[in-house]
């Protein structure tokens, strides 16, 4: 899901995004509490982004019926995104 906007360090993927940072060194630029808050709602470190809040459910604009009330990610999938990304120095 992160490479449809991101590129990283990921040699075997052959197609990455370049419309956000690469992720390439992002847990020496983030600790893990900045890399957490970006995944879960990163409207509040930028208001005007693009990337979608993975673990937020109210607050949101032109959510399908079927998809209201959720998360796109698990509390258990964000922290093993979070301590991936924090690998990545």
């Amino acid at each position: 899901m992160c490479l449809l906007c991101h590129s990283g360090p990921f040699p075997e993927e052959r197609f990455q995004g370049d419309m956000a940072p690469s992720l390439a060194g992002a847990g020496a630029r983030w600790s893990e509490e900045q890399l957490r808050l970006r995944i879960v709602d990163s409207g509040k470190v930028n208001p005007k982004t693009i990337m979608p809040s993975y673990y937020k459910t109210d607050g949101l604009e032109r959510v399908a019926p079927a998809f209201r009330g959720k998360t796109i990610l698990s509390a258990q999938q964000v922290e093993d995104v979070v301590a991936y990304l924090a690998t990545l120095k």
